[in-house]
Formats: C-alpha cells, sequence, structure tokens
C-alpha cells in the first residue's frame, strides 16, 4: 500500500502496517500477541470468536458480528470490559492503526486459567484479545472465477445439543479431518452431513444450493453466518425465491448450482461435487447474480462504512 494512503495520525513505518493485536488493555505487534499455554482456550477450546472483515478500507456489517459475538460470550457466560458500543470502538481503532486496505477483524475470548491448583473455572479472568490481520481468502481469484471442487464427508458434523453450532467455537477437529479427507480425495471443500443425514456446513462455511431458480440453505445445525445473513437478505431484496430448509446429500448433488458463504471470500461457487459436474460445470447465473450483488453492497451505507473517518 502506498504510504501516502496511510492515516494522517499514524506514521508510515508504523510497526502495526501490516496488522495488530490488541489484549490487556494495550495495542502490541502480531507476534506479541501471546496467551498463557494454561489458559483453557489452549487446553479445552474453551473459547469464543468472531471475524468481521475490512474491504477496500471499509468494514463490512460490523454491528452484526458484533452483536453475534455478544451473544456467543453470554452463551458461555464469559465477561469483557466492554458493552457492544465500546468494543466497536476498539475495532475501529485497531483497524485504524494499521495500513490494511482489505483486513481480518479478529475477536476472541478465552476463559482464561484459574489460579494454579484450583480447577474451578469460576475463578478464571476471560481474555479478550482483538486481531486485525491481512484478508484470508478461501479461494484464488481464479478459484472464485472457475469454481470449486466439494466432497461430501463420511465424518458426521458435531451435533448441535452437544456444542451448539450458532455460538462461534474452534470446535474444528470433525472439521481438520474432513479437510485431509476433501484433499485425499482430489477436492477443495468438504460438506458435513449430521446423525440424521442431513447436510449442514463445512469448515467455515456456509452451503447453499439452487434449484428450480429457489435458494435453499440448510435450516439448522450451523452456523448462522454473516454472510449467509446477507445472502437471504439480497434475496429478499431482489425478489430472488430464498428460503432455509432441510435436505440431504442426495438433493444436493441434484443441485442446478451450488455455492457457498463466507466472510473468507463472500459468494463461492461449487461447480464439482463427489468428482461430478453440478448443472454445466460452471458457475452458474443465480450465484454470479449474487456474488455481484454481495460486493456491490460492501461500497456504501448501510451495509459497510469507511474506516477513515
Amino acid at each position: 500500500m502506498n504510504p501516502s494512503n496511510s492515516p494522517p495520525d499514524r506514521p508510515a513505518d508504523n510497526a502495526f502496517d501490516q496488522g495488530v493485536a490488541w489484549l490487556d488493555g494495550h495495542f502490541v505487534p502480531l507476534s506479541e500477541a501471546r496467551i498463557s499455554v494454561f489458559d483453557h482456550g489452549f487446553t479445552r477450546s474453551d473459547a469464543t470468536y468472531d471475524v468481521a472483515h475490512v474491504y477496500r478500507r471499509r468494514v463490512f456489517r460490523l454491528d452484526r458480528h458484533i452483536a453475534r459475538f455478544m451473544r456467543s460470550l453470554k452463551s458461555l457466560r464469559f465477561e469483557i470490559p466492554f458493552d457492544s458500543d465500546g468494543l466497536r470502538a476498539l475495532l475501529l481503532e485497531a483497524v485504524r492503526q494499521t495500513a490494511l486496505d482489505d483486513a481480518w477483524i479478529m475477536m476472541i475470548c478465552t476463559r482464561g486459567r484459574p489460579p494454579f491448583g484450583s480447577r474451578d473455572i469460576r475463578l478464571c479472568r476471560n481474555n479478550l484479545i482483538v486481531c486485525v490481520v491481512p484478508f484470508i481468502w478461501l479461494a484464488t481469484p481464479a478459484q472464485r472465477e472457475a469454481g470449486l471442487t466439494a466432497t461430501v464427508s463420511t465424518l458426521v458434523r458435531i451435533p448441535p445439543h452437544s456444542v451448539d453450532p450458532r455460538v462461534k467455537n474452534f470446535h474444528w477437529l470433525d472439521f481438520v479431518r474432513s479437510i485431509f479427507e476433501a484433499q485425499e480425495r482430489g477436492s477443495d471443500l468438504a460438506f458435513l452431513c449430521g446423525e440424521d443425514g442431513r447436510v449442514t456446513e463445512g469448515a467455515g462455511f456456509n452451503v447453499f444450493m439452487v434449484k428450480g431458480g429457489e435458494v435453499l440453505t440448510p435450516a439448522d445445525g450451523v452456523l448462522e453466518g454473516i454472510t449467509r445473513a446477507s445472502v437471504l437478505d439480497i434475496c429478499a431484496d431482489e425478489g430472488v425465491p430464498a428460503r432455509v430448509a432441510v435436505f440431504d446429500a442426495a438433493a444436493l448433488r441434484a443441485a442446478d448450482e451450488i455455492f457457498v458463504t463466507t466472510t473468507s471470500g463472500g459468494i463461492v461457487p461449487v461447480v464439482r461435487l463427489d468428482d461430478r459436474p453440478i448443472g454445466d460445470g460452471r458457475p452458474g447465473p443465480v450465484t454470479r447474480k449474487l456474488n455481484e450483488i454481495y460486493w456491490r453492497r460492501h461500497e456504501s451505507a448501510p451495509w459497510s462504512e469507511p474506516i477513515d473517518i
């Protein structure tokens, strides 16, 4: 990035240009962001998080991410020293510390650790960590244009009555195993089904299918993604039939179009499933239309706002 484009209150040689972290009340370089190896967020995956994004120096639907994060904190009995407005101010200030045009804004809360010698989690001091890092894309530009390949995993998604997927979490071992399985099958992505055979989601993304012009996405057993909600909002605005539904892998394989949604890339087409083409094997017209509108919504209010004001 050209230093002349940097915010005027930040020197061009700022150590935070390519990312920054905030913890324990201070901004620090990413390389200095650390927690105790005894933190239950590390030893027990006792943590929650959320990830918003900045695109062309505008933050997208930040209030939606903050609201979900605050709900997750309440669900897991975490406490942080900010209300929603205070957290919002901190997140925006963190981005302003950097020179990144496109970035992730990560908000993480871990359980912390109880005093040594105790196992009482009520004695833990919860840790809030904020990180702004360069944008990490789910797919390359060529892949986003041509489409990805996917497979239906043999692994079953962690049941929602055990770990609520609506609370964003790091319980990813089912996802990690499915990623290895997909790679061994020569696919880019893995879709997981629940115990009942219903399609759920994949590692960091929601699944959509288009059938007969109607857009469908799994109704439950999934993270209620902000990009997922954005697609449903766009469909409502544009008169595109859309609904949450229950469907299995056979229905997904018979779709006219498939796409996934994620903060890490927006709307990404999937053109082959289990080594068979979806439709004509190219990104479909509904997927292309929704993707175009989605990125257009990044350009102005009310869905996005400039960082440097």
